[in-house]
């Protein structure tokens, strides 16, 4: 049994996927048993395929959308310590090491900080803010891990989240468990701010925060956010 399964959800992610699965794979101690599963949303372009010839096991989500294929993952994960990763992110290279360290010592959750494959100075602002602790400097391209039993205690992510699923469940770790946030860093694709601009994807944050500490109804979070963004 594998003490640590990886949970990558996608959709169209054909020209990350495969480089992803063999960096997993590369970088996984030897002898150790590192599960990779990419739960995929019917992506037309291939990233299933890629995928599994990458070495990855594929598993088809019955429904679309990050929440409920990361829980779908989960479902069929059979790992100590779950790993949920972005496939557009580039992880830590000792990411099984230092994820098995930190739940040793009592961290039954956390992330790594981050910074962009991008030299925009505003972009390293960003990146900068992710070692502090607030809920503001979270996000799901810092990779999450949590053990499974909690991850069981707090009934997974929440399915109603279109967006803000990894706030919402870091938020309900933080009632309950040590959320520990490793300092080192993983790489995160600036695809998204490179499709609309620095600006634009600051305000389409700061509205999606906005209402979701507003409490409004997810769906509409969502709708709201989609509406700003060019990027899933």
């Amino acid at each position: 049994m594998p003490e640590l399964s990886v949970i990558i959800p996608t959709y169209n992610e054909a020209l990350h996927i495969a480089g992803l699965v063999q960096q997993l794979r590369q970088l996984a101690p030897p002898g150790e048993a590192v599960e990779i599963l990419v739960v995929d949303a019917q992506s037309p372009d291939g990233t299933a395929t890629l995928a599994e010839a990458a070495g990855a096991t594929v598993l088809h989500s019955p429904r679309p959308g990050r929440a409920a294929q990361m829980n779908y993952g989960a479902a069929h994960a059979t790992g100590r310590i779950l790993y949920f990763v972005h496939a557009d992110v580039s992880i830590c290279p000792e990411y099984e090491t230092t994820i098995a360290q930190a739940v040793a010592v009592g961290h039954a959750a956390g992330c790594y900080r981050f910074r962009f494959d991008s030299a925009h100075p505003l972009l390293r602002i960003n990146s900068y803010g992710t070692r502090f602790k607030g809920l503001m400097s979270r996000g799901g391209d810092q990779t999450l891990f949590i053990t499974r039993e909690l991850f069981g205690q707090l009934g997974g992510f929440n399915e109603r989240f279109v967006v803000m699923e990894d706030f919402e469940i870091i938020q309900r770790i933080r009632r309950v468990a040590s959320f520990y946030i490793v300092p080192q860093s993983v790489l995160v694709s600036a695809r998204k701010y490179e499709q609309n601009g620095w600006l634009r994807v600051q305000l389409a944050n700061l509205a999606a925060f906005m209402l979701y500490f507003m409490k409004v109804e997810p769906a509409r979070i969502g709708r709201t956010y989609k509406a700003l963004i060019n990027h899933r």
